[in-house]
Order: structure tokens, then C-alpha cells, then sequence
């Protein structure tokens, strides 16, 4: 059986206001009537998850967010699956506000979450929005945190992975060799005027603006609200306009428009490494976390920039991107 011979594919995209539409389409694990189905469909769900792996490991609906690495990383966690022999789908949603509520009731049994940002969504949801963070730099913190929030709501939350995607700070080549800028302490200390290519909440957010004075020096003039890693803030900085950008660990872009990444060298940022989190009752199948771990023991950073690339840059597929990864690691049957 190849990776993709029991999987279908299913996108809800969907606003605040089409929740309930949501509830309606996934309301059973995997079940009823898909909002878009691509494939030879598979077992239809004629046995539940929890009975075991190989041809009648049930139904699971995998679900994530509607941007590129999340599509990746949910074709990732299908075909896995499915070649463990679970009928997967996947359903595809505008955000976190949507879909992990789903998860907790089970309309949706797995999602591939990043440990920092659940947790602290989490938080909020618990001890309301001005809460103390629970959230560090270290991974191993940030996940026992999170699973401390997670589990009375039903959630499994399984260990997380070297692979990461945390907030990150880019200048141009040219602008790293002049000034010999490695990290982001090197910038402090330059002494150099800032302009920051970034998002608008960047003077409000910890990890943007204020951690860049407080816990580097930086001096940070204006802000150019351009938006996190958009062509816009990359070219900015390309062109000179802006000295520094609001971008991400895993971005693939960068190389093309001539950038490089400071090194966050005193752990501004939070730990928003991946991991699986699934809905205890309905995924919790001891088959289901192993196939997964050994994915998530598998991905590393550079894996994800590499995905990443093939799919924004060159226009590739993620269900094949995925595929032939999980071949090339060996994780799925050729």
C-alpha cells in the first residue's frame, strides 16, 4: 500500500462566521459528507481509531491552519498515518480559533501544532488574555507547560522535535559583511539606526520591538508596518529602504532576495518547535503516536525550509513534496 492509497482530501476554508459549518462538516471523526474530496476515498470510516493499525485502523481527520508549512505538515501527518493503515483526511482551516475547538470536541483528531504559540493560546483560554506567559525559550518547559493546559481538555500532546519555526530577525548580506553582523547582540552593540520592516503589532509584541531594545540594545527608529515576512518587507530590506525584517526560521525566500538571519544568541524568542496534539479519545491509539514520533524524530529545521521552498518557489504540490520526503526518510512505503 503506498502512503496516499488510503487518504482523502478535504479543505474547509473558513471565517469566524462559517463555525458552524464547521461543526456540521466535521462533526464525525472522518465521516459524512466531505466539503471536497480528492482520490479513490478509502475505507469510509467502517471502523474506529483506537482498534489498531494495518487495514482497518479507522478514520482520522487531520487538521491546520491554511498557510504553507501547515499544508505541508498536515500532508506529512495523512500519509504517515495512512500508511500505517488509517483512512486519513484532511481539513483545512482559516485558524487556531476554529480549529482547535474542533479538536477538543473531535470533529478534528490531530493537529500539527507549534509548542510555544498553542500554549500560550491555551493560556488565554484558561487564565484569561492578560495572563503571565507560560511559554520559554526552552523547548522542554514550553511542552510540559502546554501539556498542562492541554490535557483536562482532552488533549494529547506528544513530544516535540528538533524542527522549529520561531519568530526571526533578517538584514541584507551586504549589510551583515559591512558592520560584521552575525547575531542580533552584534546589531545592539553596533550602535546602528534601525528601521524594522514588521507586522503592526510589532511595538506592542515582546519578541518584536521591545525585546529588540530591552534585551539587545537595538536601536529601532521607525517601525515600516509591511507585514511578517511578506515580499514587501523582504524587498524593503533588499533595496536598503529598511535595515531589518520580521521574518521567520523556516522561510525559503530569504536567499532569494539576498538576506540572512541574525542569530537570536540570548533566546528572545519562544520555543515554537512542532509536535502533534490529538484528541486523547479519538486518536488515542498507541500506533497513532508512534508513527508520528518517528516523524517529528525525523524533521529538523532545514527539512522544513527545504519543503517549504519546493512548494512556494517552485510551484510543487505539498501532497507531493510530502510524499516524497517521507520515501526519501524511509518513513512510508515507496
Amino acid at each position: 500500500m503506498t502512503s496516499t492509497s488510503k487518504r482523502r482530501h478535504r479543505t474547509a476554508l473558513l471565517t469566524v462566521g462559517g463555525i458552524a459549518a464547521l461543526s456540521l462538516t466535521l462533526g464525525a471523526c472522518g465521516g459524512g459528507d466531505s466539503l471536497e474530496e480528492e482520490g479513490s476515498g478509502g475505507s469510509g470510516g467502517s471502523t474506529e481509531p483506537g482498534e489498531g493499525g494495518g487495514e482497518s485502523g479507522g478514520s482520522l481527520t487531520i487538521g491546520g491552519a491554511n498557510f504553507t508549512e501547515a499544508t505541508i505538515m498536515a500532508e506529512l501527518y495523512a500519509q504517515v498515518l495512512a500508511d500505517a493503515g488509517y483512512d486519513t483526511d484532511i481539513a483545512t482551516v482559516e485558524g487556531r480559533e476554529l480549529y482547535e475547538p474542533e479538536l477538543e470536541s473531535g470533529g478534528i483528531d490531530i493537529v500539527p501544532e507549534y509548542a510555544a504559540t498553542l500554549a500560550e493560546f491555551l493560556n488565554a483560554q484558561v487564565n484569561g488574555p492578560d495572563a503571565e506567559p507560560v511559554a520559554t525559550s526552552d523547548a522542554d518547559e514550553t511542552v510540559a507547560a502546554l501539556r498542562e493546559l492541554a490535557e483536562p481538555r482532552g488533549l494529547t500532546v506528544l513530544d516535540a522535535g528538533e524542527a522549529v519555526d520561531q519568530n526571526a530577525f533578517a538584514v541584507s548580506q551586504e549589510f551583515a559583511e559591512e558592520n560584521d553582523l552575525q547575531t542580533l547582540t552584534d546589531l545592539g552593540e553596533s550602535g546602528l539606526p534601525i528601521r524594522l520592516a514588521a507586522g503592526d503589532e510589532c511595538p506592542e509584541r515582546y519578541f518584536c520591538e521591545p525585546g529588540l531594545e530591552e534585551v539587545y540594545g537595538i536601536d529601532i527608529t521607525e517601525i515600516d508596518p509591511r507585514g511578517v515576512g511578506t515580499v514587501q518587507s523582504k524587498q524593503a530590506v533588499a533595496d536598503g529602504e529598511d535595515q531589518l525584517a520580521l521574518v521567520t526560521t523556516t522561510d525559503a525566500t530569504l536567499e532569494d532576495f539576498g538576506l540572512v538571519l541574525l542569530e537570536d544568541d540570548q533566546n528572545l524568542q519562544l520555543a515554537d518547535n512542532l509536535l502533534p496534539v490529538l484528541n486523547t479519545e479519538s486518536a488515542g491509539d498507541p500506533e497513532i503516536a508512534a508513527a508520528l514520533d518517528e516523524l517529528t524524530a525525523t524533521l529538523t529545521t532545514e527539512d522544513l525550509i527545504e519543503l517549504n521552498r519546493q512548494v512556494d518557489s517552485e510551484r510543487r504540490q505539498a501532497e507531493e513534496v510530502a510524499r516524497e520526503y517521507l520515501e526519501e526518510k524511509g518513513l512510508v512505503g515507496a
